[in-house]
């Protein structure tokens, strides 16, 4: 890697960290230049505004990992059922990446900008949509397999799922504990039992 593509991650894992942490928009771009010590004109030689650099991070960090943490768990498992209970278990209890006291970074974004930055609502809505593409793939390939009923509707159970998703992690957010997460397992697993 070039010094000035590793200087571009560094900039963008950073951020990302920071914002993270402290939402999109209570993080200046002097948060930014003094987490990574950059000079301010190292990072306007990467990203002309602090809103492309948000941008960059949505498609190169989150991206990835929606990708590598949300979406490749669901084609792994022949029982989709399994794989959908397994991908909630391992992102909600097991995975390092996501802390409970901040909650979902996509969902963050989601609330915070979609409202105010076309841009943002666009790149996040292709993020969400492949994961409910992915997941209601693996649904409707579970119906054609038998592990799923034929009179299930995939996109219904995809949203539901994914609503419940998000919801708990702001449960988990508030209560800045993982407790909460187990009472929405222990009925996702009921919910997903009744799909059979």
């Amino acid at each position: 890697m070039k010094k000035a593509e590793a200087t571009r991650l560094t900039i963008l894992q950073k951020a990302f960290e920071l914002i993270y942490v402290k939402g999109y928009q209570t993080t200046s771009i002097d948060d930014i230049i003094a987490t990574t010590q950059v000079t301010k004109g190292a990072f306007y030689y990467h990203f002309k505004t602090k809103d492309e650099m948000g941008l960059a991070i949505i498609s190169e960090i989150l991206k990835p990992t929606l990708t590598n943490s949300f979406i490749q768990p669901l084609q792994n498992e022949q029982n989709p059922l399994d794989a959908i209970y397994n991908l909630m278990h391992s992102l909600l209890i097991e995975n390092e990446f996501l802390k409970v006291e901040y909650g979902c970074p996509a969902s963050n974004f989601t609330q915070e900008m979609t409202p105010w930055n076309a841009d943002f609502n666009n790149a996040l809505n292709q993020l969400t949509q492949q994961w409910t593409k992915a997941m209601t793939t693996t649904i409707e390939k579970g119906k054609k397999n038998g592990f799923i009923r034929k009179d299930v509707n995939a996109k219904q159970v995809t949203m539901f799922i994914m609503s419940g998703y998000w919801g708990i992690r702001n449960f988990g957010k508030l209560e800045n504990s993982k407790k909460v997460y187990l009472t929405y397992l222990k009925e996702l697993k009921n919910y997903l039992s009744s799909l059979k």
